[in-house]
């Protein structure tokens, strides 16, 4: 019973899936489809120069989701190839104009409709084979429960069975049963094919991909300098600040104990004891600061064992998944700790969140990183949020971070580091 289950459940969720991608394909994909190509058309009227950024805004909403459901469903990677818009980008007409210009430029908006055009034909039809083949079954289990009565005078084609009797009413349920079971084996396939279809269309070409990681590697390593150097003025303030203020007042403490001892040693043993006081806070800050830079659980234990010390400290109930075949490299690891650290602790600060999930695991050379929360959503990758802080310290390392946070919940923040573990 428990194998039979163990089989059914994957095989229903991905039916239901494949159902969802079935209806967004013809809902979702067919007007905003509709609508691109009516708002291009209106450019030249002036109309569409307002209109087209933020319909191809939503294509690339749309398609992002898509992106970030393949990875989460079926571990199938879409690289995200859109050119950023320049910082100092006009407002007003001009600003629309720009903007409308540099949109159509991206060769990934054509690409976007492209995918459009596919997803609500070709790969509408693969989503909904496998919810097909799981509920279509029904039908002949409701024939031959007696439904066939209906029909004896005029045959009904239950796939090739006509039936007009309970014995053709039994092959149709025969036939049934067989598609069914062709549903439990295929349903999962169908929807890996369905994300792959997308893939061929929107990934970008090897060249493109290419310019782009190094475009952005070299962005990443500007802000990476930066990021050190602010870093390094932080612990630099933090020691001057903190522990080397207490071990000059410490110092002070000991030169006048010194001049007590033999004149006032009561008052010299009290002094003794609020220099012991400081030490033992000067030594609690420096370990204090050295955890921030590198915690030693880090180091010794290793990215999952990190990560659960991280949820233990939690103040909501927390679940980690680790399936971690061997280490990356430190500074990896170390990038990925503080980026689960930030992620922890935005969903404590804004989620609203009963319960959070972590789940760790290494693939086809990437280490993959998956934080859920049961919050109210919301969160967003923006200038000066957490996540726009996670997505530089991913950078770093040619890593990606996609973020799913509908209004409501939950939020599924998903980080990607290319690396080999040893």
């Amino acid at each position: 019973m428990k194998v039979i289950t163990g089989r059914l459940r994957p095989s229903i969720l991905a039916a239901g899936r494949g159902l969802l991608l079935f209806v967004a394909a013809m809902t979702v994909s067919v007007t905003l489809f509709v609508l691109a190509v009516v708002s291009i058309s209106f450019i030249l009227l002036g109309i569409g120069v307002f209109t087209t950024p933020v319909v191809l805004e939503a294509v690339r909403k749309h398609a992002n989701q898509r992106r970030l459901w393949a990875m989460t469903w079926s571990d199938v990677r879409i690289p995200v190839p859109y050119r950023p818009f320049p910082r100092d980008l006009r407002t007003g007409v001009t600003g629309q104009v720009e903007r409308t210009t540099l949109m159509l430029r991206d060769p990934a908006t054509w690409r976007d409709l492209q995918w459009l055009l596919i997803d609500m034909t070709v790969g509408a039809v693969v989503a909904f084979m496998g919810a097909a083949l799981m509920v279509y079954p029904v039908e002949g289990l409701v024939l031959a429960a007696g439904l066939w009565r209906v029909f004896r005078d005029d045959p009904y084609w239950y796939g090739f069975v006509p039936v007009d009797s309970q014995a053709t009413a039994f092959a149709a349920l025969a036939l049934g049963i067989a598609l069914f079971h062709v549903g439990l084996w295929a349903n999962r396939p169908l929807l890996r094919l369905h994300f792959s279809l997308a893939r061929t269309v929107l990934a970008p070409t090897q060249d493109e991909e290419l310019a782009q990681r190094v475009e952005r590697l070299t962005e990443t390593r500007h802000e990476a300098v930066d990021t050190a150097a602010a870093e390094l003025r932080r612990i630099e303030r933090d020691l001057h600040d903190g522990a080397q203020a207490r071990l000059v007042a410490m110092g002070m403490n000991l030169g006048t104990i010194e001049a007590l001892i033999e004149k006032d040693p009561a008052q010299a043993r009290k002094m003794l004891a609020m220099a012991r006081e400081s030490s033992a806070e000067a030594l609690t800050e420096l370990r204090d600061l050295v955890r921030g830079i590198h915690p030693p659980v880090l180091a010794e234990r290793g990215l999952g064992d990190a990560v659960r010390a991280l949820a233990l400290r939690l103040p909501l109930a927390s679940e980690v998944a680790v399936e971690l075949p061997g280490r990356a490299e430190a500074p990896v690891e170390s990038a990925a700790y503080f980026a689960v650290s930030e992620a922890l602790t935005n969903t404590v600060k804004h989620a609203e969140a009963e319960r959070v999930y972590v789940d760790l695991h290494h693939a086809e050379g990437m280490l993959r990183i998956l934080v859920t929360d049961d919050g109210k959503g919301g969160a967003a990758i923006g200038s000066g949020s957490g996540l726009s802080g996670i997505e530089r310290r991913l950078g770093t390392f040619d890593g990606v971070l996609a973020v799913s946070s509908p209004a409501g919940g939950p939020t599924m923040v998903t980080m990607e580091i290319p690396c080999e573990l040893s």
